[in-house]
């Protein structure tokens, strides 16, 4: 039987080797900040969110370049729970179709809506790495992106992909420090881990 010391252990071993997932987070912030660049853009707002779907599609390459600057193992095949992590970005692409409506039917939403998307789906990673900054900011970016999106105009909605930018450059902060405490504490062989 799998204990909770046993559980902690492993999870310990992904937030160290995986440095929290701070190269996907910090690729995020970087796309983001290029995606509020592209919403302050004088163009329509369905031609701004086609752009944003493009430069999207930027996400992976980034993290796996920045994960080698930033030397984390994206694969720790030792690690039972390792699989986990890709299911649960994974989960992402169901609310696509979401998303893909919206684009369709209410354009001006669409920056809000993939904001609120975005940011709600690192909330398992609380769970995954034992990290509680992944359960606070999803919320704040969710209902953060809510909140600009019902106040501004569309000449203003660059200021939502600008928040979500910050937020996850915020967020990546915290998580290299909470890496560099886990770092210390993390003993393979104390855990039985290699």
């Amino acid at each position: 039987m799998v204990t909770q010391q046993d559980f902690d252990a492993l999870r310990l071993e992904l937030s160290v080797k995986a440095k929290n997932g701070v190269d996907f987070i910090t690729a995020a912030s970087l796309l983001w900040a290029s995606i509020a660049g592209i919403w302050a853009l004088p163009y329509s707002v369905s031609q701004k969110a086609l752009f944003t779907f493009i430069v999207g599609g930027l996400m992976l390459p980034l993290a796996l370049l920045l994960s080698k600057l930033f030397k984390t193992t994206w694969t720790v095949k030792s690690n039972p729970l390792q699989p986990l992590g890709l299911w649960l970005n994974f989960a992402q692409l169901f609310y696509f179709p979401f998303l893909i409506f919206v684009y369709i039917k209410a354009p001006q939403y669409f920056i809000m809506s993939y904001g609120i998307i975005t940011g709600a789906h690192f909330f398992p990673y609380a769970w995954f790495f034992n990290q509680k900054a992944y359960a606070v900011w999803p919320g704040l970016i969710a209902f953060g992106c809510m909140f600009i999106g019902l106040r501004v105009s569309l000449d203003h909605l660059y200021l939502i992909p600008a928040f979500v930018a910050v937020s996850l450059l915020t967020l990546a902060v915290v998580l290299f420090f909470a890496h560099q405490r886990n770092k210390a504490s993390y003993s393979p062989v104390a855990f039985g881990l290699s």
